[in-house]
């Protein structure tokens, strides 16, 4: 009896393990399967945690995070940039895909098993998913933040009755490159999700030429010289111009589409030196070389003689003026020899001669414009800096580039240290020729043309003036260099 009642009481305990055994296995199937229905502990989407959480409290999660608006700092301004503002959309249903895949990518028996060694299952974290339009982007920086907090330069501003400026200041304008990579990197990130837009630094910039225009009659107006002014002036980076002829009091002569005709003086060498060029070939021999250094650096007349005599030995002159017909300046002439008595070869009648509000009684012999001469100025300078334009295409095989580089350095030789070069910082360099003309000791026209080297920019300045009863030199030379300054500063305003 004892031995029967053991044996029932051995497989009652059995029995009884065996069913504790089975509910405790029913009970982690059960939690188990739960946990199956929910997404590992350590899974990331997109770089959120999912860990533990269903498919849609996954997506309602990643939905919260990826809304956040973008927190942007501009300067002392914060903007809260609105996601969708912009177009992003995260694209869950692929995410989530991809994160069901590995949440049921192992079968169910070897996730229990795992599950019950407490054997974590391995997961990768699924990559972000989504997109937006950086056309709209650009949009919005350039139409909303950009106007609203960028910082334009100011321009200089020129003080009133001087040749100065004072100095513009520099501003900040938005890189919008650099913040459209900087943004799609915040509206990528769970976190990261503050951005410090950059700012470009732009310079303060010069004042308008009509500015400059204004500045240079009032110096003008506030000068001693009564008599007329006429300037011409070429940006040789721009080919912006002024132009006029103006004389103290606000008396404006009309110089387009005519110019008013000046007694040429000395700055005619500067149509000899091209047609001594050009019939050499663009290149001068020894004797030729010696006389255009005199005649240009000292304005000696008897070596301009001897060139146009080398010229044609009677027409030389007459040669000259072929010259700059063919180049177009029909307001230039020379009509014959510098010496004493030299005969009148041709008398020319030039559209700016012919003009009859205006007259500054010019001399029969040789005349120009101030545009004339600008213009083959500028002629000259294209050819020494690029080997073309206009000297190169009307003369082709007789001008070259080392020929205007020749002519631009004779030109610098003319160093009078008044008119346009008493304007400017010594050392500047100024390709000039200047010129006056006296009549029994009286002197009405007065002349200066030249190219204008500087830090901030080269230039061409040709001024003209006449006055009817005599140009008084301690008036009008004083005046030349005003202006020069006023220019020159206006290429080299200093910086703030």
């Amino acid at each position: 009896m004892r031995i029967r009642g053991s044996s029932f009481l051995i497989r009652l305990g059995s029995l009884t393990f065996i069913l504790a055994a089975a509910v405790i296995l029913g009970i982690q199937l059960v939690r188990y399967s739960l946990q199956r229905a929910n997404y590992p502990a350590d899974m990331t989407i997109a770089g959120v945690p999912v860990g533990g959480l269903d498919p849609q409290s996954a997506a309602q999660r990643l939905l919260e995070v990826y809304s956040t608006p973008v927190e942007l700092h501009y300067g002392e301004a914060i903007i809260q940039l609105d996601p969708g503002l912009i177009g992003f959309e995260l694209d869950v249903d692929s995410m989530l895909a991809a994160a069901d895949i590995q949440r049921t990518g192992i079968s169910f028996w070897s996730g229990f098993w795992n599950y019950l060694w407490n054997r974590p299952t391995p997961s990768n974290a699924i990559p972000l998913v989504s997109s937006y339009s950086e056309e709209r982007l650009r949009a919005y920086l350039q139409g909303e933040i950009a106007p609203r907090y960028d910082q334009p330069p100011t321009s200089a501003q020129p003080i009133p009755g001087t040749a100065e400026f004072i100095p513009g200041t520099p501003g900040q304008v938005l890189d919008i490159d650099r913040a459209v990579i900087l943004i799609e990197s915040a509206l990528e990130s769970p976190d990261s999700r503050v951005v410090l837009l950059t700012a470009q630094r732009t310079t303060s910039t010069r004042p308008t030429t009509q500015t400059l225009e204004i500045l240079l009659k009032q110096l003008i107006d506030q000068s001693r010289f009564t008599g007329l002014v006429d300037l011409y002036f070429l940006d040789l980076q721009t080919a912006e111009q002024i132009h006029f002829g103006y004389a103290a009091g606000e008396q404006e002569y009309a110089v387009s589409p005519i110019d008013i005709s000046f007694t040429a003086s000395s700055t005619i060498k500067i149509p000899i030196m091209v047609a001594v060029y050009r019939q050499s070939n663009g290149k001068l021999d020894e004797n030729s070389a010696e006389l255009m250094a005199k005649m240009i650096g000292s304005s000696d007349n008897d070596s301009s003689d001897a060139l146009m005599r080398w010229l044609d030995e009677v027409r030389g002159p007459l040669v000259v003026t072929e010259t700059a017909q063919e180049l177009g300046l029909q307001n230039t002439f020379l009509a014959g020899y510098f010496y004493p008595g030299a005969p009148l070869l041709k008398f020319y009648y030039t559209p700016a001669n012919q003009r009859s509000d205006i007259s500054t009684n010019p001399d029969t012999y040789s005349q120009t414009t101030p545009s004339d001469i600008g213009m083959l100025l500028q002629d000259i300078y294209l050819c020494a800096q690029t080997g073309g334009g206009a000297l190169v295409a009307a003369f082709p095989g007789q001008i070259s580039q080392p020929s205007c580089q020749e002519m631009i350095l004779y030109l610098e030789r003319d160093r009078l240290g008044a008119l346009i070069q008493a304007g400017v910082p010594e050392g500047t360099v100024v390709a000039h020729k200047h010129g006056w003309v006296t009549d029994g000791g009286v002197m009405n026209h007065v002349s200066d043309a030249g190219i204008v080297y500087t830090p901030g920019g080269n230039y061409i300045l040709a001024i003209y003036t006449y006055h009817p009863v005599q140009v008084i030199w301690d008036e009008v030379s004083p005046l030349y260099a005003e202006l020069s300054r006023a220019i020159y500063n206006y290429f080299n305003v200093p910086s703030q």
